[in-house]
């Protein structure tokens, strides 16, 4: 049993369904994906919500890409950017220096989960069933969810350490000391909001500049160019500070078209799709959990010890050794399980 149909939980299921194991993935959402979440916006634009860059440090996201056949293309940099350091001072042209370059996934990331989707049955996934229990009797490991109940001869959760430990009830109890680091575990995204505006070209290009923004004042605190491989579709993508969450949609909308037409001129206002992802709901972030700090127990190694008796894992991208909250935590963590399930319950 399998909980999150994220990256890591398909992936897990994936692996152990080739090797012959038994699977069956519960995912409180409605799709799969889990912060990898890719929309097809207007004139079957791919725009990212969630998990979106990687670099070539991220050796497990890579090696996983070119066994599945998956292109990759450098992120757009190129010509001038725009740079706001304070409310009252214009923003500033600024050429960014070069540095290692940051990737995306061609055809967007929920590429990946669609060639992993496509390996797995109908019946191994069930969507809409947020797990309320997980309890321990001799040899099995009850999982009860709202609608259902589930017996499993071993779980693994690829939930946010935080969600889990504060929406789940263990019993018997998870030790004092692997509940109170999982609830003070940073969610990567969880107070993120992702923005993308879709248009018929790229004007910003055709001017010369790259697309890319930051700044210290607001709504958008960076944002990038988000135009696809084959440069047919054209967007502008980034981050929204999370405090304009309180904010009705019409409100956060007109404060983000303000900002970029004080920096980029009215044409930015010729859009044809705005789309956003407000991250902080319940399925990412447990309401009124307190403030962690950017990863704080990000990696812990007491992630990698395994509970009831070696019938319950912890995984998911925040309990990566490396690059933890990425995508390549989130691949090193699956094959971290899949090659610790192998070990403990070995199929004949």
């Amino acid at each position: 049993m399998i909980l999150g149909a994220g990256l890591s939980g398909l992936l897990t299921a994936y692996r152990l369904k080739n090797l012959g194991y038994k699977v069956k993935v519960l995912e409180a959402r409605d799709r799969i994906g889990g912060r990898i979440y890719t929309l097809n916006a207007a004139l079957e634009t791919p725009v990212e919500m969630g998990a979106t860059w990687f670099g070539l440090k991220h050796i497990h996201l890579l090696k996983l890409l070119k066994e599945f056949g998956i292109g990759y293309f450098e992120q757009h940099t190129k010509g001038d950017a725009y740079f706001e350091p304070f409310s009252l001072a214009p923003s500033q042209k600024i050429t960014v220096p070069e540095q290692m370059p940051s990737y995306r996934i061609a055809g967007g990331s929920k590429t990946l989960i669609d060639i992993i989707r496509s390996g797995l049955g109908t019946d191994d996934i069930a969507l809409g069933m947020p797990v309320e229990t997980i309890k321990a009797q001799s040899d099995k490991v009850m999982v009860i969810s709202k609608p259902s109940k589930w017996e499993a001869d071993i779980v693994v959760s690829t939930l946010p350490p935080s969600l889990l430990f504060r929406s789940i009830l263990f019993s018997p109890n998870i030790s004092k000391e692997v509940n109170e680091i999982g609830l003070s575990t940073h969610t990567w995204m969880q107070d993120a909001i992702k923005t993308a505006i879709v248009y018929k070209h790229a004007f910003w290009r055709e001017a010369e500049l790259s697309g890319t923004l930051f700044s210290n004042v607001g709504p958008f605190s960076e944002m990038y160019d988000h135009s696809n491989k084959a440069f047919t579709k054209f967007a502008l993508c980034g981050f929204v500070n999370g405090g304009y969450a309180r904010l009705s949609f019409s409100e956060r909308l007109k404060k983000v078209m303000g900002q970029l037409e004080k920096i980029f001129g009215s044409e930015v206002n010729n859009y044809i799709d705005y789309q956003e992802c407000i991250w902080n709901d319940k399925w990412t972030k447990y309401p009124e959990t307190p403030d962690i700090f950017p990863h704080q127990n990000n990696g812990h190694p007491i992630f990698e010890k395994a509970h009831f008796e070696n019938r319950l894992f912890i995984s998911g991208s925040e309990t990566a050794k490396d690059f933890p909250g990425y995508m390549d935590g989130a691949v090193q963590s699956a094959e971290r399980v899949v090659a610790d399930i192998m070990r403990l319950y070995p199929i004949a």
